[in-house]
């Protein structure tokens, strides 16, 4: 049969989080995800992985309708190897809110992998699968004592870095809760912190030095500003240079491009996009920026981490990922490991439609 895609399948889930998760603009308490299969003809199945955080996804008919009238037209009978090769720019009405190019990305590479009988990592051009992690909270609705807790555990795991949800308005809520923290984590442990853009430039350099001050070592400043506040940004970067500047998370290909041009970062953050990840990082590498992997949809962002030559941290948060994937990926003393299956590795649980879909909100 030949390596075409002939088919597809999306399913919607959405089920309550095992904690609630946010940052200091944000709370989330329920799991809104989908997954899109591309199925070819000699019997693959690529898997792809897209979703909501605030809000519950559309009817599953509705994102069949998007999927099948925007996307599938591209897509049939076609071979992932040429998708995967071809150059686009959405442009105009072609950039949507509901947007599959993150999951038919993963697919396609997932695809090509069982194709190739290679693991993602290996296609990527890496020869170990493994990443080193840091153990994330998404801890700012916790109390202390949650928040404490979820960090020892992630200590007695093996993990050597974490990082640490700042931000509230008042500067001694934040630093009550990074020396809490750093004494259940131990000495030589490695902090990060992440405002999610609650800041001015001129609060973030204040925030900064407040918590050098206060005998803080603060490896990184996640976002400390608006994610397109490039000279913002940069100032930060100048004026404190005793920690790094990460952000990157919430801007597209082209906006970190901006952010490196103008000095205004130290690490990239990147994301679920695959192909869009190894350009950016392949940018960075020409500014001589480290990369980061944050957070990806089922610890997709492995195989990134273990590839890129300049890729110095994954993102791992505990977010019940274990619900949905037969084999979710392993960490183990302080590092991720990707799969060594072929393609991504990851595989969908045979009761997970059962236990967990839902076709309407």
């Amino acid at each position: 049969m030949p390596f075409v895609i002939e088919s597809f399948t999306i399913t919607r889930y959405q089920f309550p989080r095992s904690r609630v998760i946010g940052d200091s603009q944000v709370r989330i308490d329920m799991h809104y995800i989908g997954t899109l299969e591309l199925r070819s003809g000699n019997g693959h199945v690529g898997l792809g992985f897209f979703g909501a955080l605030m809000a519950p996804l559309p009817p599953l008919h509705e994102l069949e309708r998007v999927f099948r009238t925007e996307v599938w037209p591209g897509l049939e009978s076609q071979s992932p190897f040429v998708l995967l090769q071809q150059l686009s720019r959405p442009r105009g009405g072609n950039i949507r809110a509901q947007s599959f190019s993150h999951a038919v990305n993963q697919a396609l590479w997932d695809l090509q992998g069982k194709q190739l009988d290679l693991p993602l990592y290996r296609m990527l051009g890496g020869t170990s699968g493994a990443a080193q992690a840091y153990a994330s909270g998404l801890d700012y609705h916790l109390s202390l004592a949650e928040a404490c807790s979820f960090f020892a555990e992630a200590a007695a795991r093996g993990f050597t870095a974490f990082k640490i949800k700042v931000g509230n308005p008042d500067i001694a809520w934040d630093l009550e809760r990074l020396h809490a923290i750093s004494k259940v984590v131990g000495p030589g442990a490695t902090l990060m912190v992440d405002a999610n853009e609650a800041w001015s430039p001129k609060e973030a350099i204040r925030r900064a030095h407040a918590y050098r001050d206060a005998g803080l070592a603060v490896y990184w400043i996640e976002d400390p500003c608006l994610r397109d506040d490039f000279a913002g940004l940069a100032r930060v970067a100048q004026e404190v240079p005793f920690a790094h500047i990460n952000s990157g998370e919430y801007l597209d290909l082209h906006g970190k491009r901006q952010l490196m041009e103008q000095r205004a970062v130290d690490i990239v953050n990147l994301h679920g996009h695959i192909s869009d990840s190894r350009q950016a990082a392949w940018l960075a590498a020409e500014y001589g920026i480290p990369v980061s992997i944050g957070n990806t949809p089922f610890e997709i962002g492995v195989h990134l981490a273990a590839a890129l030559p300049n890729a110095e941290w994954m993102e791992y948060s505990f977010q019940d990922y274990d619900k949905l994937i037969a084999q979710p990926v392993v960490f183990k003393d302080g590092y991720a490991l990707a799969p060594d299956r072929p393609g991504h590795g990851l595989t969908l649980a045979e009761d997970a439609r059962t236990a967990f879909a839902s076709p309407d909100p």
